[in-house]
């Protein structure tokens, strides 16, 4: 009998002293301690009950640790426990009326669970002690936006852009809501080419022109635009009937398609099509890959690819055509850079390049002939929106163009183009 009682007190001996070192091992970390320690469980391991009850321990030890009571309520606001997550928030706001971090993480709650009114109360109220908050402006244009207060969300996004022109999500955004808003579009253009030699074996020395009008519409899958074009080459005259279209098919994959018809292939192609795909890639890359197909006497495939990266105001863009042929694929580059000052249509576009482009109705001619065309090319143009709803479009190039093999003169484009988004 005394054994047993020796062993049960023995066994009862260490499980208290094991319990004791357990609570030690706790009560040895710090609030700080405990929160990086509730960080690495959420971030690396992905382990959220574990980060709650890390941040729990925290908070039993610094209370009004804001910091750490907001990281709870954003986990909380990701396991879609709403209730505890307004109470993380609203603990803090109530002791600090106006808190960046915290009215930034209630008012995701709120917009994310499609409580609109309640998301712009507290966006406000944070704005109200943070009025140059780039994340809460930012956050603010989108419930506008989303609650269809265009007028609103325009001015709080124009002026966020001219505040934080690095902004990427803050000009793409403005550009949704110029679309978001304006569902119609109707653009005039008229294009010049001017050369300092005749075209051989053609004696009219009049410059090219071509004009065009085209009518778009915004739609729930992506834009549809119908286009007319008035073209002048050679001392001929032509019409070109054009419909593109530019439908999103996945989440990181749109679509641009084209199809084209003209009267008289001396100036555009008698039929022409068109299919790219446009690929989001992480860390602000893009991609395209497509063809196109041009009919004037006989027919020409065209194959296009390129990748584009946006790096603060910057777009860069490599594209190349490739133009399989009887003994060897010609190719062309274009290498372009737009420096954005503003929303999407305020920018500055340099580029430069070898080869002409068949997207380009000033360059069609170089796809005439089985010959292609060397060329070589520079142009600097300029974008600037007025008053939300008007966009002029500036653009001047320079050509050292082939007109016949071996024969090579130079050509000056021009534009001007006019939008009105209604």
């Amino acid at each position: 009998m005394n054994r047993i009682i020796t062993v049960t007190f023995a066994l009862f001996l260490f499980v208290s002293q094991g319990a004791t070192q357990k609570v030690n091992a706790q009560t040895d970390y710090t609030s700080d301690e405990l929160f990086v320690l509730a960080r690495k469980a959420a971030f690396d391991e992905d382990d959220y009950p574990k980060a709650i009850e890390l941040s729990m321990q925290a908070l039993q030890k610094s209370p009004d640790y804001s910091d750490i009571r907001i990281f709870l309520g954003r986990i909380y606001t990701w396991t879609d426990r709403v209730k505890e997550a307004r109470e993380s928030f609203q603990y803090v706001l109530e002791r600090y009326p106006g808190h960046e971090d915290a009215s930034m993480a209630i008012t995701d709650l709120e917009y994310w669970n499609d409580n609109d009114q309640a998301a712009l109360e507290y966006c406000n109220e944070g704005l109200s002690e943070h009025p140059n908050s780039e994340g809460l402006l930012l956050k603010k244009a989108r419930i506008l936006n989303n609650m269809k207060r265009f007028d609103d969300a325009y001015q709080v996004a124009e002026a966020l852009v001219e505040r934080y022109p690095k902004n990427q999500d803050a000009r793409s955004l403005l550009s949704n809501i110029r679309y978001d808003s304006a569902k119609n579009k109707i653009s005039i253009s008229h294009d010049f080419s001017w050369f300092n030699q005749k075209y051989p074996d053609h004696l009219h020395e009049s410059p090219w022109h071509i004009v065009g009008i085209d009518y778009g519409r915004y739609t729930k899958v992506g834009s549809v635009i119908g286009r007319i074009n008035w073209g002048e080459r050679f001392g001929n005259q032509a019409f070109q009937y054009e419909v593109d279209a530019y439908p999103r098919l996945f989440k990181n994959i749109n679509a641009y398609m084209n199809v084209g018809l003209s009267d008289h292939s001396a100036v555009f192609p008698r039929f022409r099509a068109g299919l790219s795909l446009y690929f989001s890639l992480p860390k602000s890359f893009e991609a395209e890959a497509g063809t196109r197909f041009l009919h004037f006497s006989s027919n020409t495939w065209i194959y296009v690819a390129s990748v584009g990266k946006y790096y603060k105001n910057y777009w860069f863009n490599l594209k190349t055509y490739l133009v399989p042929g009887n003994q060897q694929v010609s190719h062309s580059y274009t290498m372009t850079t737009r420096y954005y000052f503003g929303g999407a249509d305020d920018y500055w576009k340099f580029s430069f390049g070898y080869g002409l482009s068949p997207d380009d109705a000033v360059s069609l001619q170089s796809y005439v002939s089985d010959y292609r065309l060397k060329s070589a090319h520079v142009g600097l143009g300029l974008r600037k929106s007025i008053k939300r709803f008007n966009v002029i479009g500036l653009s001047a190039s320079f050509i050292n163009q082939e007109f016949e093999k071996d024969q090579k003169g130079n050509q000056l484009n021009t534009s001007i183009t006019y939008i009105r988004k209604f």
